[in-house]
Formats: C-alpha cells, structure tokens, sequence
C-alpha cells in the first residue's frame, strides 16, 4: 500500500460514522418523500389543489425552492426533497472539506506525516480522493433510495446528482476556507459563512420580483436550474463541476506553498490579543462553540419563522384526508389549525435539539480523542467539574435555542394573525428541552463509559428513536412499544398540553445518567483515538 493510499483510507476510516448518519438520513429522506406524496395525494385533483395552495406560496419557495412540477411524484420529490438534501449535501460537503484537510493539520499530526516520503500535493490529493469518494457514496444512497420509492432509475440517478452536486462545490470551498483560514475553526466559520451567502441568494432569486437571474450565481440555483423530472437541463452540470475544479485547484495551488499550521488570512498569534473569556476552561470552551452555536441559532431561527408563516397555510382543502389520518396517528392533533400545525412542526425542533445535545458532548469527546485534556487535567482543573461545566453549556445553548424558535415561530403565526398567544409558544419551546436533556444525559453516560463509540451512540440513539416515533405511529405499532421512543411522550404544544409527568421522567433519567457519567469519567482513563 502506498502512502498516498494509506492517507485516503485513513481519512475514510475517520469519517466513517459521521458519513454513515449523512448516508442513511439521505436514503430514508429519498425514499420516505415519493412514498408519502404518493399515498397522501394519489388523485391529480388532490394534487391540483396541493399545488395551487403550496406551489404559489412564497414562504414555502423560501424553504423548499421554486417548484417546477407538483403533479406528478418525481416533481414533487425534485421540489421537496431536491430544495432540502441539497442544503444538508452542501452542509456535509463543507464539514467533511475541513474535517479532512485541515483535522490533522491542527492536531500535529500532519508534520509527522509530511516528514516522510509524502509531498503536501500527495497528501492533499489523498484526502480529496476519499472525499470524492464518501461523495460518491452519498450520491449512491440517495438513488438507492430514490429507486426503492419506485421512480425511474434514470431519473432517480439524475437527480441523486442534481441532489448532491453542492455538495462537490461546497468541497471546494471547504478546501479553499482550510488553505485562507489559520486554523480548523475559523476554516469551517469561514465555509459557512459562504453557505449562508449562497443560501440567501438562492432565496433572494426564489421570492423576489426580477430577480431570478440570481439563480445562476449560487449552486443551490444550479440545483433549480437542473429540473430533475421537470424538463431536464443537464447542461446546467458544467457550472458545479467547473466550479469544483476551479476550487479545488486554487486550495491545491495554495497548499502547495503555504506553511503547516497557518492560512493565507492573518492568524491569532500575528492579531491584536483578545483575552476575553480566557478566565477558566468552561469560558474557553463557550468561546470556542459561539460560532456553531450562532449558526444553530441562525438556521433554528429562520425555519421557526418560516413554519409561523406558514402556520395559518394548511386547510382542508389542501391537506387530503388521507393525510389529516395520518398525522393524526402521531399525536392525537390536526394540522389544519395554525396550532396544531405549530404543534407538528416544533416535533422537529425537539428532534434538532436534541441533536444540538449530542453535538456538544461529541465535541467533548474530540477534545479528548485530539489530546488535549492531558494537557488540561495536569493542573488543579477536577475533571467532575469540568465535565459538569460542559454539560451547563450544552443545557444553556439548548434553552436559547428553545427559545429563539418560540419567539420567531410566535413572530411568524402573529404576522398571519394565527392568534396564538406568545406564553403558548414560549411552552412549546419549553417541552423542546427535557427530551434533549434526556438525550445529553444518556450521551454522556455513553462518553463515560464507551468514549470511542459515545459519539455514534448519541447521534445514533436521536434519529432511531425519531425514525421509530414517526414508522412506529404510522404503521400502527402497539402502544407499550411506541412508548420506547421519548419523543412519545412529548405533547404537540401549543395544541396540545404540555406533559408534566413524561417531562419530569425524562429529566430524572436525565440527571441520573449523567450523574453516572460524570462519576465514571471522573474514574476512567483518558482514551485518544
């Protein structure tokens, strides 16, 4: 095996869970949109009427992006899914960019690897290599998905492609963001920031008046232009894959000449100092998350004011009754009223939440696996301590996120005059937080005692119990086993009640699991990679 190839397979082994979640999540998403249109729209005056309500609302294109053809399944999941997984792709594509290229840099190891007989070009090659081939896969997911929800396979491969194009494009830009930025934080802030640009311009294109010519500057616009099962345009691929290679050139041209351990930007070291929250390691560790942290306040923000919008949007007149039926197995509540709609829709804010949860003790855990609690632990710092500190973060970053989607959700429905009162709303943002906490509890035990695994663990344990609370109501599960899944026994509020008892059963478990956690880990030896 050459050293080249060994670096590839490194970078694969290292992204392995991470890219399975990405993997299974576009594969259920392609496969659950077609099957769901499919069965809850099957007449075309059904389909007339979802299309003349949902395909001229500009609120809806802000989210999913203009629609090309509703009346038909693969049209439909080319608007539905197509306007979302290519976000997630272009969200993975950027993550694993500078995961990649720059994980090793920051940690030391890439010197050790450099001082052998491996140029800067060979090593950056080879983790470009395996990118390019988890992207593949990607693309491989999706249309096994796609196909499984019987559409075309030709169409289901062209637009698994036009799905995961942004993903190539934001790979790139991960790659340029590693060779400008000082170090892997500041690469992926920087990334992101460029998502978010190209994001609103998509947007700016989609709901504004004269304005479409916007499109051909972001690749989310590129996605639209390529009409998946709409009057194909595959011309339109020139632009991704042009742009990818262009990116990828520029970040090869770079590296090739700059220094292990800087960017092309100016540093830290060579800046004005800045000592603020440099009093204590929690301080550190809160300034080191603020970014991401502003980035999931920013994108829970903006959906919860899209879905407030769009609270007062769904009738029955436009939602079949086959559907009404079925959402109704999942709690009981209508989406037909702007509260039972808010109610279904802040199900998902306690499943991003929680997510958000398992994200911070995954970042726990990398401090660990990167080495750096060696280093930490050496001085008078109690490891229970900061364990506890660690976790107050993570609770506190999850009750403003809580909050920030309750204000904007009450902010949307109050500009369609949904009449929903703001205490409402603020209570649904509460009953986001014990299923998380249960969650952040049960992820911390798993990082006590299997720290290697506690990561997969956590994200793992999230999307099972969600997958099983939406196949398991919808199939018609018996009750005791539904009932294994949290997100049972939360109530769609505001339609709802909020639900006292399964709330504080769920914050019991979470206080004793992670009182377990931080009473093992305070025992256990620190375990690297």
């Amino acid at each position: 095996m050459t050293q080249v190839e060994a670096i590839a397979r490194r970078t694969l082994a290292d992204a392995r869970i991470r890219d399975g979640c990405f993997a299974v999540f576009f594969c259920l998403f392609a496969f659950v949109n077609p099957v769901g249109y499919r069965h809850t729209y099957p007449t075309l005056r059904e389909r007339l009427a979802f299309a003349r309500s949902f395909g001229t609302n500009k609120a809806v294109e802000l989210f999913y992006g203009a629609p090309h053809d509703l009346l038909t399944v693969g049209g439909f999941t080319a608007w539905r899914f197509g306007g979302i997984a290519a976000i997630v792709a272009a969200v993975w594509g950027l993550i694993a960019a500078v995961r990649a290229l720059r994980g090793e840099e920051d940690t030391g190891r890439q010197e050790l690897v450099l001082a052998g007989a491996v140029s800067r070009i060979d090593a950056y090659v080879a983790a470009v290599g395996a990118i390019t081939v988890l992207g593949i896969l990607m693309w491989l997911a999706i249309f096994v998905g796609l196909v499984a929800a019987r559409l075309p396979v030709g169409g289901s491969a062209y637009l698994a492609l036009v799905t995961i194009s942004p993903a190539f494009v934001f790979i790139g830009v991960g790659a340029v963001a590693c060779q400008l930025a000082p170090n892997r934080r500041l690469a992926l802030e920087l990334a992101t920031a460029v998502l978010a640009l190209c994001f609103l311009l998509r947007v700016i294109a989609d709901i504004g008046r004269d304005v479409g010519w916007l499109r051909w500057a972001t690749p989310f616009g590129w996605s639209e232009e390529l009409r998946a099962f709409a009057g194909p345009r595959p011309g339109v691929l020139v632009l991704p894959l042009v742009a990818t290679a262009g990116l990828l050139f520029v970040a090869a041209v770079i590296t090739a000449h700059r220094d292990v351990g800087t960017g092309v930007l100016r540093g830290r070291d060579t800046a004005q100092p800045d000592l603020r929250l440099l009093s204590s390691p929690a301080a550190l560790a809160f300034r080191l998350s603020r970014g991401s942290t502003i980035v999931w306040l920013a994108g829970i923000g903006l959906f919860a004011a899209v879905i407030g919008v769009l609270s007062t949007s769904f009738t029955a007149a436009n939602i079949s009754a086959n559907l009404r039926a079925q959402l109704h197995k999942l709690g009981g509540a209508t989406i037909t009223t702007p509260a039972g709609a808010l109610g279904f829709y802040f199900l998902l804010f306690v499943l991003a939440i929680s997510l958000y949860a398992c994200a911070q003790l995954a970042a726990v855990r990398r401090e660990e696996a990167d080495q750096q609690l060696e280093t930490l632990f050496a001085y008078p710092v109690g490891r229970s301590r900061w364990l506890i500190s660690r976790l107050g973060l993570a609770a506190g970053g999850a009750a403003a996120l809580s909050l920030t989607a309750a204000l904007l959700a009450w902010a949307g429905s109050a500009s369609q005059h949904a009449h929903i009162s703001l205490a409402r709303l603020l209570e649904a943002g509460v009953n986001c937080l014990p299923t998380a906490f249960l969650f952040l509890g049960v992820a911390t035990l798993a990082f006590a005692l299997l720290p290697r695994a506690s990561t997969g663990i956590a994200y793992g344990l999230v999307t099972l119990a969600f997958v099983w609370e939406l196949f398991g109501s919808l199939l018609g599960a018996p009750h005791w086993l539904l009932n294994a899944t949290p997100f049972q026994h939360v109530g769609l509020v505001p339609a709802q009640s909020f639900r006292g008892g399964g709330a504080l059963a769920m914050i019991a478990i979470a206080a004793f699991t992670a009182a377990v956690g931080v009473y093992a880990f305070g025992r256990r030896d620190l375990t690297g990679e």
